[in-house]
């Protein structure tokens, strides 16, 4: 892992942040409140693994911002950070188990999975059902849809695994 930035880190930077952005709206299945079924996640855990947590969260940072610009549904400043810049940022955690790529993509999911509850429970807990909690809710709502990502995130990367993509040295 580099302490520092290259061109090349900054291109790999940019270029993963463009393709989770078009990975995103190629969705397999959309949620009725955002979210939805996509390899999204994927180019965020290739540029983690490859260059570290730092740089994973810029990624998806990047991406979350990206996301706001293009399709924004914002009630309040901090739902902004919680349903958009936060929980791919968070993704860059997966870059502490580079050595375990599995490990690393549920750590980073289950960690967007946080970010994404207490945002449902703090700004759309009013779209659960009539007497349902709201963090029933939110549980169900985001394991619904961030657990088949991190399923064929897991299936990617370790396809990827085969290949010199998710090696840091091959530059």
């Amino acid at each position: 892992m580099q302490k520092q930035w290259n061109t090349r880190i900054m291109v790999e930077i940019a270029v993963a942040a463009a393709l989770s952005l078009i990975l995103g709206m190629l969705r397999l299945y959309r949620m009725p409140q955002g979210g939805g079924i996509t390899l999204e996640m994927v180019p965020i855990f290739v540029v983690t693994f490859r260059h570290g947590f730092r740089s994973g969260a810029w990624v998806g940072l990047i991406v979350g911002l990206l996301k706001l610009l293009l399709d924004p549904i914002v009630i309040h400043p901090l739902q902004l950070v919680m349903d958009y810049p936060l929980p791919y940022a968070v993704l860059g955690i997966a870059g502490l188990f580079a050595k375990r790529p599995s490990l690393g993509v549920a750590t980073g999911t289950a960690a967007r999975f946080v970010v994404h509850v207490v945002a449902g429970v703090a700004f759309w807990g009013t779209y659960a059902p009539a007497g349902m909690n709201p963090w029933v809710y939110s549980l169900g709502y985001n394991l619904s849809y961030l657990v088949p990502n991190a399923i064929l995130a897991v299936i990617v990367i370790i396809l990827l695994q085969k290949t010199p993509l998710l090696d840091s040295s091959s530059k």
